[in-house]
């Protein structure tokens, strides 16, 4: 707008000028040699004007035609450079297509239309890298080097490929050189900490996470926490020999980063070695309120040394009450009180466990607590067959890496404070455990089993059978045999009074089972067979029983039953583990019911697992058949 208006005022001024000139009078007389030119004073200011632009214009094509040579030179360049950044730009889009071919083919055309680009040579160099001719890339990363605007690309570049060829030793040059140059880089400041790091040179990581905090490259919040890894894993190395250094810096990153756990376990550690108990006690309570961790809880308990284990209980039942309601304290409760031989206490602690987030140490240590306070085996081994199926138990993990114990670096990327507490993944099938009820903390349930079921499945076990003598010839009185399993699993099998105490159907699993020379094998013969068995009571039936006085002569006459009484023919029986079978044809069930009216001979005077007598035992009292011991 403003133009618009100083053209205006320019041309109104020149239009008053003419108008002015127009209105002056006389003449304006030019004589030359005789010649005279007289004209009004506006002609002659036109003709002038003419003429001024006319000797202009042929300056201006003079000098044109003089500097000719001159303009087509620059014409041509400029038409050069235009067409190398036309490939300059083409290349460096293939290369970020991964088009290697391309991107070389533009990379070499903008290189010779474009002198000393440094965009060029950093197109031809990563086109090497892409195509994998490292021995290329590198020549041209370290032709970079010679020259001061493209030096901190060569160094970086080299640094790549370093790690590329896994050269630590080369990639921590590079990286150290750039820093050294260019404290501003944040990739080789990064990278030195990294390195030094790694090689646990604790010292000069310190003072390269200091320059690069005053460089800007991390904020504080990120700085403090940093510093105080770098501190722990320092103070960590110099536990044994610096024991008061390692104090004081384990404290200073107590300070710097409360949640921090390994380094206040660690500076508890040396605190209780001082004797300053009561700093160690506050150390560790400051960093459970926060971030509740087992090594902690296992650093209370012992922040006093030769207190029982009772003792110990009750300070780690102090700790975990400063934060209630958490796994990692019921369970560091559950242990101090396993070990102080507090069942009951251990016991509840599970349970609270178990029923909110079961994991695999719940139940490893519930099969330790059974075995512990009732050295009950199969139940051990039923929470033992639980813990395989259980969720993993959190552990430290950096990039894949599960650790046991805590590391300032991951050994994998070299990442500073990568390890974090939490569950592993990847390492189950589901990741879930099972549902855990009331009952399951309780003795299971006995299942009654019927001799006269025609089918059975039982689950291994080993089961140790124990005779019950009957007190009344009556099979209505007669108790059932309780059979106590190894496993865990209490079977109770009872036989129905109308029927015999041995019906087909139990017996129909040994037909053509034979032993070592061929003869037909009786139930009592494999007793010792399977793995996987049940333990039946036969009880003869008393409706059919024979005489009194017959049966003290069959008595006789078998040395295996010798010392039981008339009335009583009670024995265990292993059957097979999967199914018992009944007999086809109703001539074999007769042929059995008449076989099973003899009351069952045992082949030996005494198992073969049998050690004979005690020493308080008297050979003339009578003995009765023992399957396990």
């Amino acid at each position: 707008m403003i133009r618009v208006l100083i053209f205006f005022a320019i041309l109104f001024a020149v239009t008053m000028g003419f108008a002015w000139m127009s209105d002056l009078p006389g003449v304006v007389s030019i004589s030359w040699q005789g010649y005279v030119w007289e004209k009004p004073p506006v002609i002659v200011g036109l003709v002038a004007g003419l003429a001024l632009i006319a000797f202009l214009l042929a300056v201006w094509i003079v000098l044109t035609v003089l500097r000719s040579p001159k303009i087509a030179t620059r014409f041509f360049k400029r038409r050069r450079k235009d067409k190398g950044y036309e490939a300059l730009s083409s290349g460096l889009i293939a290369l970020g297509t991964g088009n290697a071919k391309q991107a070389r083919r533009h990379g070499l055309d903008a290189d010779r239309l474009l002198n000393d680009e440094p965009a060029t040579k950093l197109l031809l160099a990563q086109t090497a890298q892409l195509a994998g001719r490292d021995e290329e890339a590198r020549e041209r990363f370290e032709a970079m080097l010679e020259e001061k605007q493209t030096r901190a690309l060569g160094l970086h570049g080299l640094f790549i490929e370093a790690e590329r060829q896994q050269e630590p030793v080369a990639a921590r040059h590079y990286a150290e050189e750039a820093a050294r140059e260019m404290p501003g880089l944040e990739w080789a400041g990064k990278a030195v900490l990294g390195y030094q790091a790694v090689a646990s040179h604790w010292e000069e990581a310190l003072k390269t996470l200091e320059r690069n905090y005053t460089a800007k490259m991390l904020d504080k919040k990120t700085y403090r926490r940093h510093r105080a890894v770098v501190l722990t894993a320092l103070a960590q190395n110099l536990e044994s020999g610096e024991p008061d250094r390692a104090y004081s810096l384990a404290k200073e990153a107590h300070g710097l980063a409360l949640d921090l756990v390994p380094a206040a376990a660690l500076a508890a550690r040396l605190a209780t070695r001082k004797g300053e108990i009561r700093k160690a006690s506050k150390l560790i309570e400051s960093t459970w309120r926060v971030s509740p961790h087992p090594d902690l809880a296992e650093a209370y308990a012992h922040v006093r040394s030769g207190d029982s284990a009772v003792d110990r209980l009750k300070r780690v039942k102090s700790l975990a009450g400063q934060r209630a309601n958490t796994n990692v304290g019921a369970m560091a409760v559950a242990r101090a009180a396993l070990d102080a031989r507090e069942f009951d206490e251990a016991r509840e602690q599970l349970k609270k466990v178990l029923r909110s987030e079961p994991v695999r140490g719940a139940f490893l240590m519930m099969a330790e607590l059974e075995e512990a306070e009732h050295g009950d085996r199969g139940r051990m081994r039923d929470w033992l067959s639980r813990a395989v199926h259980a969720p993993l138990d959190k552990a430290w993990i950096a990039d894949g890496v599960v650790s046991r114990e805590w590391q300032a670096v991951s050994p994998i990327t070299g990442k500073l404070d990568a390890f974090e507490w939490k569950t592993p993944s990847g390492f189950d099938d589901d990741g879930r455990g099972d549902v855990i009820e009331d009952a399951m903390f309780d003795a299971p349930a006995l299942p009654v089993v019927s001799a006269t079921t025609a089918t059975a499945t039982v689950e291994p076990a080993i089961i140790v059978a124990e005779e019950t003598p009957q007190t009344t010839a009556s099979a209505k009185e007669a108790e059932p045999e309780v059979i106590k399993a190894e496993a865990g699993v209490t079977a109770a099998v009872q036989e129905e009074p109308a029927k015999s105490a041995a019906s087909p159907d139990a017996t129909a699993g040994y037909e053509g089972t034979t032993d070592d020379v061929g003869h037909a094998k009786r139930p009592q013969d494999l007793a010792d067979s399977s793995d996987g068995v049940v333990a039946a009571t036969v009880t003869p039936d008393v409706s059919k029983a024979e005489p009194a006085s017959d049966k003290s002569d069959m008595a006789e006459k078998s040395p295996a039953k010798a010392g039981t009484s008339a009335e009583t023919a009670t024995a265990a029986t292993v059957v097979d583990e999967t199914e018992i079978r009944a007999p086809a044809s109703a001539n074999k069930q007769a042929a059995a019911d008449e076989d099973l009216k003899i009351p069952i001979e045992l082949p030996f005077a005494r198992m073969p697992d049998d050690p004979g007598l005690d020493d308080d035992e008297d050979e003339d009292k009578p003995k009765r058949p023992r399957f396990f011991n």
